[in-house]
């Protein structure tokens, strides 16, 4: 089928975030906690899925848990048309989020990794692979996926839009900034982008020289505030690994 633009329904944001979605959920080790993943970062409850399923709440609860066998083609690709379906009726904020970034290329010198994890992670086992120490407490204490940026490279080169499309394909992840040394710059600039990471990590900076304003500025928008100073490249290697 052809949209009015003359793209092909796969070659449209929902079509490519449609196939994403179902490609993660059915190559899934964890087929349930993928789609429950991906249920969460839609903002989507079990019932209101169910009900846009037309299935009870226990069968999207058992297949999320574990207890059903993990779900074929057919039943991901209900899941996918339905969280689709719901974000269109509620204004397709995701859809559009995601469409900023599904065909992204990053430049290596700005990104120094990206990545969604196949399931939500604990903050805290981010800030143990960086060996970090959070000064604020967020609202959120999962995450479902990173992206590294350096700090100074990412400031000095890229417009807010720009900026904004390193969250890659989740909002609710943790970015990590790295080449900080008080910390003021980077939260100057998360404060032009909406919505915020659950958790932002500064690398490069200890407790002690971090900016005074930045913990108040974290708690305000309601993201956790980390800081490390751990060796970069041992810290990337055990944060691939989560």
């Amino acid at each position: 089928m052809n949209s009015p633009t003359g793209e092909t329904d796969g070659d449209t944001p929902r079509g490519q975030l449609a196939r994403r979605i179902a490609g993660e959920i059915t190559l899934s080790d964890d087929p349930g906690a993928t789609l429950r993943k991906w249920r969460t970062d839609f903002g989507v409850s079990q019932t209101e899925l169910a009900d846009r399923m037309d299935v009870s709440s226990s069968v999207v609860s058992d297949y999320e848990s574990g207890r059903r066998a993990s779900p074929g083609i057919g039943l991901v690709s209900r899941v996918v048309d339905a969280l689709l379906d719901i974000d269109e009726a509620r204004g397709g904020d995701r859809i559009r989020q995601y469409a900023r970034v599904v065909s992204a290329g990053f430049d290596s010198e700005i990104v120094r990794d990206i990545r969604e994890y196949p399931a939500a992670r604990p903050t805290r086992r981010v800030y143990e692979a960086l060996d970090a120490t959070e000064v604020a407490a967020g609202s959120q204490d999962t995450v479902n996926g990173h992206t590294v940026i350096d700090s100074i490279e990412a400031i000095t080169s890229l417009s807010s839009e720009e900026f904004y499309r390193l969250y890659g394909q989740s909002t609710d992840r943790a970015l990590v900034f790295t080449e900080v040394t008080r910390g003021e710059s980077p939260l100057v600039a998360l404060r032009v982008v909406t919505p915020t990471p659950n958790a932002v990590i500064l690398h490069g900076v200890s407790p002690d020289d971090l900016w005074t304003h930045a913990p108040k500025m974290a708690r305000a928008d309601g993201f956790a505030l980390a800081v490390s100073t751990a060796p970069l490249e041992e810290a990337l290697d055990r944060l691939r690994g989560i």
